[in-house]
This record gives C-alpha cells, structure tokens and sequence, in this order.
C-alpha cells in the first residue's frame, strides 16, 4: 500500500511539472515515465552486472556500450543542470529512440519518444525526486504509478482513459483468470484491466506461476492490449512493465476499423470498458465486423469484435451504456439476440449511473457472456448494484475506511453494505447457479429464465425483468377517516360533525 509520504513526492513532482509549464496531464505522465524507465533500464544493467561478477561470465545483452556509459541514471544524476538538459536532449533521447532495435516492449514504444521538459530546474527537480523513489521495490513501483494514473481522471477530459480500479478489480475477481489464459482488451487505455488481472493472477495462481512455461507464458504471451492512440500504448506499456510483465503484447490497432481475421478465435479471455464514441461511418468499420451486425454504433460494433476475438468457450467481460441492454433499433435486438440464443448470456450486472464520474454520469452494465457458437443460455442473472463505496457526485468520497472499500471484503453489515454492494456481487455471482436460482425477483439479485427473456424482444433492463413489491394497503371508509381525525383536536369536532351530517 502506498504511504502518505509517498503519495505527497509525486503529488510535488506533479506540481512541479504542472508549475514548469506542462499543463497536460498525459504529457505530465509521458515525461515522468521517460524518467522512470531510465531508472529501471540502470536497475536491469545492474542485475546483468551483478550476475556477470557472481559467473565470471561477460554480461548477457548488455543495454550500455562502453560508449553508452555516460547516458546511465547513475551518471546522469551526477551532471550539472545545464548540462544534464543538454545530455538529455541530444544523448539520452536518441539512444532510447535507437533501442528500438531490441525487441523488448520498453524499446518498442521508445520509438516516438519526444524530451519536452522545458527547462534544466524542472529536470533536475525530477531527477532528484525519482530517485527518491524506492522503485526497486516491485508492490511500492506498481502502486506508485497507478497513483499517478489516477491523477488522469481529476484532470478533466482525459478522465474517460480511465475505468475506477475498484470496478476492474470486481470484474477481474469474477472472471478469476487462470494460468492457461489469453487475455485480451481491445481497447486498453492505460491497460488497467490487463494489470488487474496479473497481480490477480500472482494473488491466487502463485505455485502455478512457479513453473518455467507458466512464467513464460505469463511474461511473454498472456497479456495483449490494443489502441490506437500511441501515447496510450507508451503508458499502458509501462504500466504493464512497472507492474511487473516483461513482455505484454501491446500494440497499435484501430479495432474497429481493421479486420480480425489475423486476431479471430485467439484469445480466453476479454476484459474491457471500450470507447463509445458515436457513430463510424460504414466505410470506415471492419467489413467482418459488419457482417454480424449491420449499424454504426460504436457501443454495438465492439460486442461483434469480441465475439470473433474469443475462442469457441472463450469468455468476456464488457462493460456497456445501458441503452445496449434495451435500445429498440434492430442492430440492438440482433446483438442482444445473438448473446442469448447463438452464445451464453451468463449476467447482466446494472452500476450506478454515478460511478465514472466526475467525467461522465451514464447509465452503464456489465455483461458477462461465454462464446459457444452453439447457445447454451437457461437463465441469466442480474445484480443491482446500488453502492460502490464511493458517492455518486463529482467528489466521488469514500463513504467507508479503506479496509471496507473494494470487493474483497468480507463481513460487512448491513449499514455498511448499503454503501458498499461490491463484496456481494462476488460472493451471489459464485451462488449464480445454486441458491441465487431461487431468489424472488424483488431481490437485489435474482434469475430469468431465457424463455422469459425471448419473449420480452431479447430487452435486458434490469427494471423489465424486476418486480417491485407493494405492501397491500388497508382500506377505510370516510366516516372511519373522519372519526380518527376527530381524536386529534377537541377544537374541530363541531366542524366535523357538520360533515358527517352531510355525508350520512
């Protein structure tokens, strides 16, 4: 867990940046992460070294020549401002756009890399309080930039890269990935789902990850993200390297626009909170994409995309603007259609509309749904959620201690459930095919049959499906009204009296 003191060196490091002239949070962020992998390409030439000295062996794909020496953190740091700037600018920023070369992720999204701090003060003010940072440590460096990528969503605009952690890790702990898996976000932003999923699988799968394949398959082939936006990838890379996968497969692709005939049928596992940006005009869409469902809806085109992505028992986990669960046009039916009679619609799990604010108040859900190309739909289950732990306003405060806070806890009451319906999300999806089958619909979760769904035009809406429970009201006559009234003041029986008159 990050410190208080922790949090208050990147909140100064952030001002600074913000007090130097670069106003632009992804900049801000853009510029900090160059720093960061510099730091972490010296700790990596480190380890090499180290290992060289305990085998008598040279050092293995060394990242400094005896010509690259003066461009190391460690020599760096040492150099005057001016000439720090200088370096920087002319030295160290055409290595890394050279490292290319090497086949590894950092070196990859170095490419474009640009030096656009504007002075030697603000450098060195950086420099000094990143190497402050205790980044060796892999907990404390993972936490530390996922701070700073929360810093995106009180920024304004850009607030919409990024999902609140406490939901990706929700969906994550429902989906439980495995060792075996291929996890995929079509649209990844910051990656934020693709690091859940790691730590989740380092959290419950540990002995597993153990095995040589396993660790492989973990560092080089489980993870892949795509976007379009190629500071996105540059961040969302190092994110995934900060966090500790080596080798994450992320990469440059409009997923809409091109054809997934190279990627169909590759991946177990989709987690994603995609864009929904309008509408594409048809020439600029996938043609395999508009043969499953003809529209222009952005929020309908990703769930045919996710379809052909997955392998035949490949599941996803999606989360969507309410209108998808109910709108009337006919590409809406056809994809709602799709889910429960061509695949498995397993949940439909409805979030409050206040839980991507303070950027946006949409209604949105959550689907769940495995591809089976065969059906398999009986009943589908549905959550209300009401509560997040976080207010539903722009503040978005926690209304509860930390260690109360998220979906992993348990033992909650029921004043604090009020608050916070995350842990019992987790614990009725695990019931969904036993006892939660029994559950009245006037619960908070309960199960429709398909044959119920089907016949409500494939409308998945929560409140369709809900009943809402009236207590059965007691029936008085006037006169029984009046003569209850006539208790209450000595001073208006006479009045009364006149009206029962009237009335008898």
């Amino acid at each position: 867990m990050i410190t208080g003191e922790l949090k208050s060196k990147i909140d100064r490091l952030w001002d600074a940046f913000w007090s130097g002239g670069i106003s632009n949070p992804l900049e801000v962020i853009e510029q900090i992460t160059y720093l960061m992998f510099l730091r972490r390409l010296e700790d990596i030439q480190k380890a090499k070294e180290k290992k060289s000295q305990r085998t008598g062996k040279p050092v293995e794909n060394t990242l400094y020549t005896a010509n690259d020496q003066p461009l190391r953190w460690s020599e760096l740091k040492e150099l005057a401002p001016d000439t720090l700037y200088e370096m920087m600018d002319k030295g160290v920023f055409p290595w890394l756009r050279r490292l290319g070369g090497d086949d590894s992720t950092y070196a990859h999204h170095m490419r474009d890399a640009r030096f656009t701090i504007p002075n030697a003060n603000l450098l060195t003010k950086a420099f000094d309080m990143i190497d402050g940072l205790p980044l060796g440590d892999g907990d404390v460096q993972g936490d530390l930039y996922e701070y700073m990528l929360s810093k995106i969503a009180t920024a304004g605009h850009n607030g919409q890269f990024r999902t609140p952690r406490h939901i990706i890790e929700l969906i994550v702990a429902m989906m439980n990935p495995g060792p075996q898996d291929e996890i995929c976000d079509p649209a990844c932003g910051t990656a934020g789902f693709l690091v859940a999923a790691s730590e989740h699988m380092r959290a419950e799968h540990s002995d597993a990850l153990l095995e040589a394949a396993n660790q492989r398959h973990f560092h080089n082939s489980m993870f892949h993200g795509f976007d379009f936006d190629s500071t996105m990838l540059r961040i969302a890379s190092m994110n995934m390297l900060m966090h500790g996968v080596e080798q994450p497969d992320i990469r440059y692709r409009d997923s809409l626009a091109e054809s997934v005939a190279e990627e169909a049928e590759r991946y177990s596992l989709i987690l994603a909170n995609p864009p929904f940006a309008g509408s594409l005009d048809y020439e600029s869409t996938a043609k395999d994409l508009q043969q499953i469902i003809k529209t222009k809806k952005t929020e309908l085109l990703f769930l045919p995309l996710f379809l052909r992505l997955l392998k035949p028992g490949g599941r996803a986990a999606v989360i969507v603007p309410e209108g998808v669960l109910f709108g009337s046009s006919k590409a809406h039916k056809a994809i709602r259609q799709i889910l429960v009679e061509d695949q498995k619609l397993d949940a439909v799990v409805k979030l409050p509309s206040g839980v991507f604010k303070p950027y946006a108040g949409v209604s949105t859900a959550i689907l769940f749904f495995t591809k089976t190309n065969s059906g398999g739909t009986d009943n589908v289950w549905f959550y209300d959620v009401t509560a997040d732990g976080y207010s539903l306003d722009d503040k978005r405060t926690p209304l509860l201690p930390d260690e109360k806070l998220g979906s992993q806890r348990s033992g909650l009451n029921s004043t604090e459930h009020e608050k916070n319906n995350l842990p019992d999300v987790l614990v009725r999806w695990s019931r969904r095919d036993g006892s939660e089958q029994n559950r009245a619909r006037t619960e908070q979760s309960f199960c429709v049959p398909k044959s119920d769904i089907s016949s409500q035009d494939y409308d998945l809406s929560l409140n369709r499906h809900k009943e809402v429970l009236y207590e059965e009201a007691e029936y008085r006559t006037p006169l029984e009204i009046i003569d209850e009234i006539e208790t209450l003041d000595s001073d208006i029986k006479k009045g009364i009296s006149g009206i029962k008159d009237m009335l008898r």
